[in-house]
């Protein structure tokens, strides 16, 4: 950004800001300037270029590594604005009182210039207040999208706190002058004029510091690092592979690198032709289109190594393997990315004896600094363990842990370690039983694993196939049927019942829980064919370990292999498996509760019914109950326990929608849910902006609130009450808090549903709040494309990176198990009464 943005912003004549200008000489200083304007936050500067890079933090710096704070991207401001501390005036631009909160010199790690390009900027801050390792990194956002946004987060180092100590709070006054901003605001002559004559620098000048030098071209390559060896381009090199650990190693010596959901390949690039060979030396080359190849083959070496991941991203940002599945099978290939992370040979040196963290910056130099399909695999140096938390927050796959100064040696050496989210690993089918409900494809697959050269049946994995694999694993699978049994151990009637044996010759990949007491998977799930790994290879990566204690249900599944969301591979085993995984959690929020369910007996792609009352056969464990207020009307349902929950996943129950009070006592509601439902042109930073001015509405009027995605287009602010106030009392405050935002921003919501006039608005619905209506539970699934869930979020969660769809029923289960702290689970313990009156306006 040019100092142009800045001045066109500022009427000179009228704010004491500086008006500044770029400078040339480098300097590393930083400031962060703690400004009251129409809403209080930190704005955070980095001396880059001449100029002071700039974020506006919303809720300002935390000391905890595990706080992700907002950082909005604004325009560059000069140096000389490093030492403003006044009050900018009423009506201009950013109008309100300023102190300098924070003021020293910062030191990048690594290229600030390429960091800073490429979104995630790591440094060391030495100020009065701040000192230590920090993060800045760009949030995944639309190309549409007006705002920037990153996210400000303390490294994991000595300075850390952990024990919610608030510098903010403990230090809140002026490091330049001691004042605050109260007393800046009072006496505003006697600070910082621009406009006056001054006879020393900015404070923000610092010393220079020499900047990295441009990635050089082919012809003019630097000296390589020592370790470094002439020699020929090998044909391929065995990969080196990562051992399983339940968690990351420690030490400063440690890297870590988000772990990707794809195909390993090697990508082998020599005098212009290209070759993508597998982990076993497979060419591949054909299957992955033009593109990716394309941007390897432009790359600036005549010949090169490259080891990385083929992947396909969910809109969410995350790799998805089953994704990159379907893609193949289709002939796909406009979603594919390469992820690069090791470079073992480079235009005639062979550079597997170079430390790791050396072959790495070879790696980025080489890569494009934006590249579209053709990506460097970033690592982070913080604690590896809370890489993984952050991974598993998301619902990513895990984290990659390797020795900065490990030479690249092939096999399990110990210098990679690999640690994931949730239980996955390759599996040989030995079988399969045929679907129940759809011909010509397959219902569940029998797998195993080798112990000491024979192969032990685990159990059956009867989720996570769309309609096309299931239909195209049986045309394959029963191509290779055999009489005998593929398994050297003996198997249990159970086992056996409906069994098709087949040669033990295709490997598939699964996702599950645990093991059982038996040595079988719990809750397993299909994720893909695994064409690049031989079946013999295939053996128990970690011991047995035994799932935490989870729900069982007395009700019985009648064909669980029934698909209910076919691009998906959901079927209703799988759906009982996710509920079970998060029924603690959701129990509070669907037992003793009036219900309407939407069910769909064929899956999302057939008839809907939206149902408050019984229906023909209706399972015993979903309850008929009398309506005290309609006692001659029709029988209203609920559940009271997990069984009247699988009973709804029998009954194909998609999606459940409780009212917001229990039967034991109708009338008085125990929550308010403000629903935010976007027009289609709406950007997701509104939504959360949205989100956030309800919670401080709430707050006004002293309510608690609690945020989840609606697992739809928006999100659901919800407050937990006490049973004191009628439905009518709670339906009049949810519309005058909706009627109120829509008045004072008439420009970005609505309170009434006219579709019509929602184009660039947020619709405010406020009609869940009445006596009879309902909104999604917390961890429903949706009867949507997507599997998505409604997922409970903490605030410090809400950002770009999660979206309202972001959880489905693949990624979230692990979800829980990976935060310190339920979200929600003081939900009803922070519950207050409703104040009469209307809610206080935002301030």
């Amino acid at each position: 950004m040019a100092l142009e943005t800045y001045h066109s912003k500022r009427d000179f004549k009228r704010t004491p800001e500086p008006r500044g200008r770029a400078h040339h000489q480098a300097g590393s200083s930083f400031v962060i300037q703690k400004h009251d304007a129409t809403r209080l936050h930190y704005d955070f500067r980095l001396e880059m270029d001449g100029v002071l890079k700039s974020w506006a933090v919303t809720r300002g710096p935390s000391l905890n590594p595990e706080d992700k704070r907002l950082a909005v991207h604004v325009e560059d401001h000069p140096l000389d604005y490093g030492d403003f501390e006044g009050t900018i005036p009423k009506g201009q631009y950013g109008g309100g009182t300023v102190i300098v909160w924070d003021r020293g010199t910062w030191k990048p790690i690594g290229d600030a210039k390429k960091g800073y390009a490429k979104g995630h900027l790591d440094f060391e801050l030495d100020g009065e207040k701040l000192h230590g390792r920090w993060h800045l990194v760009r949030m995944a956002g639309r190309s549409d999208e007006k705002h920037d946004n990153w996210l400000l987060i303390k490294g994991d180092d000595a300075e850390a706190r952990h024990d919610g100590e608030d510098i903010l709070e403990q230090m809140p006054d002026s490091a330049k002058t001691g004042r605050s901003l109260d007393e800046v605001a009072e006496a505003p002559e006697k600070t910082w004029n621009s406009r006056a004559k001054r006879a020393e620098k900015p404070a923000t000048s610092a010393k220079p510091v020499s900047p990295r030098k441009k990635a050089p071209e082919v012809a003019r390559r630097p000296t390589m690092p020592k370790g470094a060896e002439r020699a020929a381009l090998p044909d391929f090199v065995e990969p080196v592979l990562a051992k399983l650990k339940p968690k990351p190693p420690a030490g400063e010596h440690w890297i870590h690198e988000i772990k990707f959901d794809g195909y390993r390949l090697q990508a082998r690039l020599d005098d212009g032709e290209l070759k993508l060979l597998t982990r076993s030396g497979l060419d591949w080359t054909d299957r992955f289109g033009k593109t990716v190849a394309a941007a390897l083959q432009a790359l600036p070496a005549k010949t090169a190594l490259i080891d990385g991941e083929l992947v396909v991203e969910r809109d969410s940002g995350a790799s998805d393997f089953s994704a990159l599945q379907h893609d193949l099978s289709e002939g796909r290939s406009d979603r594919f990315i390469f992820y690069a992370f090791d470079l073992l040979y480079l235009d005639g040196y062979d550079l597997r004896s170079v430390p790791l963290i050396e072959r790495k910056e070879l790696l980025e130099k080489l890569l494009p600094e934006h590249g579209e399909v053709l990506r460097y695999s970033t690592h982070f140096v913080d604690d590896g363990g809370l890489v993984l938390k952050h991974a598993c927050q998301l619902s990513l796959e895990g984290v990659v842990s390797k020795d900065r100064n490990s030479e690249y040696t092939s096999g399990r050496t110990g210098s990679w370690i690999k640690s994931k989210c949730s239980q996955r690993q390759e599996f040989v089918i030995g079988g399969y039983v045929p679907s129940t409900t759809l011909k010509n494809a397959i219902g569940s697959l029998a797998m195993g694993v080798y112990e000491k050269g024979k192969l032990i049946h685990v159990g059956r994995v009867g989720t996570g196939y769309t309609v096309a694999l299931a239909q195209d694993l049986y045309l394959r699978l029963s191509a290779m049927e055999q009489k005998e049994s593929s398994f050297d151990d003996k198997l249990t009637a159970e086992e056996r019942r409906g069994l098709v044996y087949v040669r033990p010759e295709l490997v598939g990949e699964v996702e599950y829980r645990a093991w059982s007491g038996d040595g079988n998977l719990r809750h397993a799930a299909f994720r893909g064919l695994r064409e690049d790994k031989p079946a013999k290879e295939i053996v128990r990566e970690m011991e047995k370990t035994t799932a935490p204690s989870l729900p069982k249900a007395s009700v019985s599944l009648t064909h669980p292999d029934r698909i209910y969301w076919p691009d998906e591979g959901v079927t209703k085993e799988g759906l009982a498996n996710y509920y079970a995984q998060v029924w603690r959690h959701m129990e509070p929020f669907v037992v003793n509760r009036p219900l309407a369910l939407l069910r769909c007996p064929d899956g999302i792609d057939g008839q809907r019914f939206f149902q408050k009352h019984a229906w023909k056969g209706i399972n015993a464990h979903i309850e008929q109950i009398t309506d005290p207020k309609d006692k001659d009307g029709e029988k209203l349902l609920r559940i009271i326990d997990f069984d009247g929950l699988i009973a709804l996943v029998q009954s194909a129950v998609l999606e459940i929608h409780p009212w917001g009070t229990t039967t034991d006592n109708w009338e008085k509601p125990d929550m308010i849910t403000m629903d935010l439902d976007p027009g289609e042109d709406v950007e997701w930073s509104a939504v959360i902006d949205a989100a956030r001015e309800i919670k401080a509405r709430f707050a006004a009027v002293d309510l608690a609130s609690f945020v989840k995605t609606s697992g739809g287009k928006g999100l659901h602010v919800v407050a937990p009450l006490k049973p004191r106030a009628g439905w009518e009392e709670v339906k009049a405050f949810a519309k005058s808090l909706a009627d109120g935002m829509s008045k004072d921003s008439p420009e970005r919501y609505l309170s009434v549903a006219t579709k019509a006039k929602r184009e660039g608005k947020i619709f405010i619905d406020y009609l869940r709040n009445g006596r009879g209506n309902t909104a999604v539970a917390a961890y429903s699934t949706r009867a949507r494309p997507g599997a998505a869930v409604s997922m409970p979020l903490s605030w410090d969660e809400l950002g770009k990176e999660i979206g309202p769809a972001h959880f489905t029923v693949d990624n979230a289960a692990a979800r829980p198990e990976a935060l310190s702290s339920d979200p929600w689970g003081n939900f009803f313990k922070a519950a207050g009464p409703l104040q009469t009156g209307k809610p206080k306006a935002k301030g």
